[in-house]
């Protein structure tokens, strides 16, 4: 049987959690080059893509995570350039309510 530390506080979070999520904005959708796709807030991302968010050399490994490979492929055939990609993680986070630079799992240290 386990025991239970004296002092020991267990603080269930689940309804905060679930506060905060139903508080971020609705995703957006964006139309470049006659692409159109839409993206969830940033921090509504599941924690698995939390490492790769904001770090340029994976966001066509996350945007092909969100948007589907076809979707990506469309992207290249519209002649995307990396400035294309840095305008739209520097919208998606300005429109996610993310500062530029921030990770999502920060707290805005």
């Amino acid at each position: 049987m386990p025991s239970k530390t004296v002092g020991t506080e267990v603080v269930d979070l689940t309804t905060l959690a679930q506060q905060r999520r139903d508080a971020l904005p609705k995703p957006t959708t964006y139309n470049l080059l006659g692409v159109e796709f839409t993206l969830p807030p940033i921090k509504a991302l599941p924690f698995e893509l939390q490492e790769r968010v904001g770090d340029l050399d994976n966001t066509v490994a996350v945007l092909k995570d969100l948007l589907g490979r076809d979707k990506v492929q469309e992207m290249y055939g519209a002649g995307f350039t990396f400035g294309d990609l840095e305008l739209i993680a520097q919208e998606w986070q300005k429109r996610s309510g993310v500062e530029p630079g921030e990770s999502p799992a920060s707290s805005g240290s």
